[in-house]
C-alpha cells in the first residue's frame, strides 16, 4: 500500500515488476499519468484502489477493463480532472465489460462528463455480481434515467427483477439535487438495497420539482430492506436546507424504519423534535445516529432516552444551536458510546464534561466551538482520556496552556493519537512544551490559527522523545497554518532527521515562499499545503469510513521510498535558508 505518498513513475516501476501473486494495490497517482499504465495494471488483481488520477485520461478506464478481469473491487479517483485530459463514454463501457467479476466499484469523480443518451446502455453490460457502487458526482436526472426500467427494447425486461445493476445493496452518491423522482426510482429500481447514501450541494435554491418533499420521503424503504440511511443537504456552495420536509416526511417514513441501524440526515431545518423524536422510537435497532444543521433540534428529543431499547454507539450532532448541557446528559445513559460529535453546539459547557467522563468506552470526543473550560477537562481524567483516540477541541476559546495539564499530567498510557488544538487563542507554545513531555505519540497534531504558537512549539515536537530514541517519529501530520511565531527559524526543524514519518504538513505559505518550496523538495512525499486547505483525505468530515484509518508500520516499498534522500534538494534547502538569513 503507497496511498499515503505520491510516487513517481521513475521510482515506481522498479518495486512494481510482473508480479503473478500480487493481487491487492492501493496507490496515490498524483504523480503519474498514462506512461505508468504498462506497469500499475497486472492480470492478478483482486483490488485496485488508485487516488488523485487527475493527469491520467479515460484510457486508465479502458485499460482496466483490458487488463484487469479478475478485479473484485475497484477504486478511481479524479480521473482526467487535469485540463487537456479527455474520458469517453466507450472506455467506461470497456471497464464494464472487462471486469465481469466486479462486486465493489468506487469511482470518486464527475461521470457526468459522459454522454447521457449513452450512459444508462453501457450499464446494462456491469458484473451482475456488482453489490455496492458509490459515485463522486453524477446528476440526479441521470440517476433516474439509469434505474428507470423504460430504456428500450434492446434491453431484457423481467418485472421480478432489473436488467440494471441488479444485485446492488450499496448505493452512494453525489448528486446535485434529491429529488422525489430519483429517490423513488431508486426504491423500486434496487430491490436488494440495504445501504442508501446521498448527498447534494445545490448551486440555487431548488424549484419544486427539483427537491426532496414529504412525498419523496414516503417512497424510500417501501421494502423494509434498509438499514442504512443518508440524506444530507450540503452547504458548500450556499446556505440551503430541505425546506420542503416537516415531521410528517419523518412521520411517513418512520413506518417502515424498524430495521434500520443508521442514520444520517443533514439540513432538515423544518423538521422540530416531534419527526426527530419519532425516528428514535420507531428504530429500536439503531446504533448510528447523526443529525446536522437540526436547527429545531432541542434537548426534549432525548429527555427519556433512557426508557428506550437503544443501544447508541454513534452520536453526532453538529450545528444542532439549541442543544445544551441536559441532551448530554441523557445521551450519557448510553454507556456503549464509542463516537460523539458534538462540533459547533455552542451551549455545551463543563457540565457536558462531566456527563462525558462518565462514558469509559468513548474512542472520539469532537467538541469544537463548545464553551467548555480548563478545569472542566479534568472529568476527563478518570476513565475517558484513556480510552480515547481522537479528541477534537477547536475553537474552544476558553482553553489555555492549563488544558494541557488539565488533561494529560500524571496519565500513563494512552491511545490518543489524534489531538486538534486549532483556533485556541490562549494556548501558547508553553502548552506544546507540556504536551511535548507528555510523549504521547500522536499520529495528527493541529494547531492551525493559534496566534501564540511559534517557532519554540516546532523545536520541541521535532525534539520530542517517542519509544526512547526516537525525535519525533510517530507525526503523520502537523498543521501550523496561520500560527503567528513560525518564522523561517521553524523551517530548519522540519527537515530530516526531524518529524521522519511526516506526510502532511500546514504551514503559512508567506512565511518565507522559497523555504516552503525547497522544504517541498527535500521532502518529496510530504504533503505540503500553505493556503489554509485542511489536511489529510477526511479530517473530521461526513464519510462513513472517517474513524477507520489504517496506520499500519511502514511497509518495505514506502521505507525504500523514505530512505531516498535527494542530496541536491537538501542543497537547495540550505541555500534557502543562507539566503533568508542574508535577507535577516
Amino acid at each position: 500500500m503507497l496511498q499515503d505518498i505520491a510516487p513517481s513513475g521513475e521510482l515506481l516501476r522498479p518495486l512494481l515488476p510482473p508480479n503473478p501473486y500480487l493481487t491487492n494495490l492501493k496507490l496515490d497517482c498524483a504523480g503519474l499519468d498514462d506512461s505508468a499504465i504498462g506497469f500499475l495494471l497486472k492480470p492478478s488483481l483482486h483490488d485496485l484502489s488508485l487516488h488523485n488520477c487527475a493527469d491520467f485520461s479515460g484510457r486508465l478506464l479502458s485499460e482496466i477493463g483490458n487488463r484487469c478481469n479478475h478485479l473484485r473491487s475497484l477504486y478511481l479517483g479524479s480521473v482526467a480532472e487535469k485540463r487537456g485530459r479527455a474520458i469517453h463514454i466507450s472506455d467506461l463501457q470497456e471497464l464494464l465489460t472487462g471486469c465481469s467479476h466486479l462486486e465493489a466499484l468506487i469511482l470518486m469523480f464527475d461521470v457526468s462528463l459522459f454522454l447521457r443518451h449513452n450512459f444508462a446502455r453501457v450499464w446494462a453490460s456491469a458484473s451482475e455480481k456488482l453489490t455496492s457502487l458509490e459515485i463522486g458526482y453524477i446528476s440526479s436526472v441521470t440517476v433516474t434515467e439509469l434505474l428507470s426500467p423504460n430504456l428500450g427494447s434492446q434491453l431484457p425486461s423481467n418485472p421480478a427483477q432489473p436488467s440494471i445493476l441488479p444485485s446492488i445493496q450499496k448505493l452512494c452518491l453525489n448528486v446535485d439535487y434529491i429529488t422525489d423522482a430519483m429517490v423513488g426510482t431508486i426504491s423500486k429500481g434496487l430491490m436488494l438495497l440495504t445501504h442508501l447514501d446521498l448527498q447534494d450541494a445545490p448551486l440555487i435554491e431548488p424549484r419544486i420539482t427539483f427537491d426532496l418533499t414529504n412525498a419523496g420521503l414516503q417512497q424510500i424503504n417501501q421494502l423494509g430492506r434498509l438499514k442504512h440511511l443518508s440524506l444530507v443537504r450540503s452547504q458548500e456552495f450556499q446556505i440551503t436546507y430541505f425546506r420542503r420536509v416537516n415531521d410528517l416526511g419523518l412521520l411517513l417514513m418512520a413506518d417502515k424504519c424498524a430495521n434500520m441501524e443508521s442514520i444520517c440526515l443533514g439540513g432538515f431545518c423544518r423538521v422540530t423534535d416531534t419527526g426527530f423524536k419519532t425516528i428514535l422510537h420507531s428504530c429500536t435497532r439503531l446504533y448510528k445516529l447523526k443529525v446536522t444543521h437540526g436547527t429545531h433540534l432541542t434537548d426534549l428529543v432525548f429527555h427519556d432516552i433512557s426508557a428506550t431499547s437503544l443501544t447508541l454507539t454513534h452520536v453526532s450532532l453538529r450545528r444542532c444551536n439549541l442543544l445544551t448541557n441536559h441532551a448530554v446528559l441523557s445521551l450519557a445513559s448510553n454507556k456503549v458510546l464509542k463516537i460523539l460529535d458534538l462540533r459547533d453546539c455552542r451551549s455545551l459547557g463543563d457540565e457536558a464534561l462531566q456527563a462525558i467522563g462518565t462514558l469509559p468506552r468513548l474512542k472520539i470526543l469532537l467538541l469544537d466551538g463548545s464553551d467548555i473550560t480548563d478545569a472542566g477537562l479534568l472529568y476527563l481524567r478518570p476513565s475517558v482520556i484513556s480510552s480515547l483516540y481522537a479528541l477534537s477541541l477547536r475553537g474552544c476559546k476558553r482553553l489555555t496552556d492549563k488544558c494541557i495539564t488539565a488533561l494529560f499530567n500524571g496519565c500513563c498510557v494512552l491511545e490518543l493519537r489524534e489531538l486538534d488544538l486549532s483556533n485556541l487563542p490562549n494556548l501558547s507554545d508553553n502548552g506544546v512544551l507540556l504536551l511535548a513531555k507528555s510523549r504521547i505519540p500522536f499520529f495528527e497534531l493541529r494547531m492551525r490559527q493559534c496566534p501564540l504558537i511559534g517557532d519554540t512549539s516546532v523545536m520541541a515536537l521535532a525534539s520530542m522523545l517517542v519509544d526512547e530514541a526516537k525525535h519525533g517519529s510517530s507525526l503523520r501530520l502537523l498543521d501550523l497554518f496561520n500560527c503567528g511565531g513560525i518564522t523561517p527559524l521553524a523551517f530548519r526543524w522540519l527537515k530530516k532527521p526531524y518529524f521522519p514519518r511526516l506526510k502532511w504538513l500546514g504551514v503559512t505559505g508567506s512565511v518565507n515562499r522559497d523555504m516552503v518550496d525547497a522544504l517541498a523538495r527535500s521532502r518529496p512525499f510530504l504533503h505540503v499545503a500553505c493556503h489554509g486547505e485542511e489536511l489529510g483525505a477526511d479530517p473530521y468530515g461526513t464519510s462513513d469510513g472517517l474513524y477507520t484509518h489504517d496506520y499500519d508500520d511502514v511497509d518495505e516499498f514506502e521505507q525504500w521510498l523514505l530512505e531516498a534522500d535527494i542530496d541536491s534538494d537538501y542543497e537547495e534547502m540550505g541555500d534557502a535558508e543562507n539566503n533568508d538569513e542574508m535577507v535577516m
